[in-house]
């Protein structure tokens, strides 16, 4: 395969990927036969989109047809989601197996609720995040008082109708640049 179409594992199933649009588009059939066990995981994904539908999924708004390398060797075009539309997706399958992701999206989802309500704890995540990457408490500093003076800048630009991408481009740059040079 190419380095745009692989195959990642969980729990010991393949589910296969491309690159698309900028993003990971990812299998359903491959999504719902890691999840359910199903012997017939293209007939459960039938029935589920049928579900999703009645639920209000717009489902052709949201899934691809991608052609993915199958078992035999040849590649066909497959129904594929993205990350966001792959999680929904898992929402919607009552197994054990989705448990775990089902608890995890509830729990972020309330962290950002937390941090709607107390956006430091947002600025705290992000720290977090980069600290956890290896960048320095220093970096760490730059970097956010970085996104405070670009937010300044572009408010201010967007006061006086400035629109231009590459003027926001430059602008940011610039304030890279300054940043590096303290």
């Amino acid at each position: 395969m190419d380095s745009n179409n692989t195959i990642v594992v969980f729990q010991g199933k393949n589910i296969r990927r491309t690159w698309f649009n900028d993003e990971w588009w990812f299998s359903v059939v491959d999504i719902v036969e890691t999840l359910t066990e199903s012997n017939r995981p293209r007939k459960y994904w039938s029935d589920l989109k049928n579900k999703l539908i009645e639920e209000g999924f717009e489902l052709s708004a949201k899934i691809g047809q991608l052609k993915l390398m199958s078992s035999d060797g040849k590649s066909y075009l497959t129904d594929c989601v993205n990350t966001k539309n792959a999680f929904r997706i898992i929402q919607s399958i009552p197994s054990k197996k989705a448990e775990p992701f089902k608890q995890w999206l509830a729990e972020v989802g309330y962290q950002r609720i937390q941090e709607i309500e107390n956006p430091e704890l947002a600025q705290k995540r992000m720290k977090d995040i980069y600290k956890a990457k290896g960048y320095s408490d220093d970096w760490i500093e730059k970097r956010v008082r970085g996104i405070a003076v670009r937010d300044e800048l572009t408010n201010e630009w967007q006061k006086r109708n400035v629109k231009g991408e590459k003027e926001y481009a430059i602008l940011t740059s610039e304030i890279s640049m300054e940043d590096c040079k303290r």
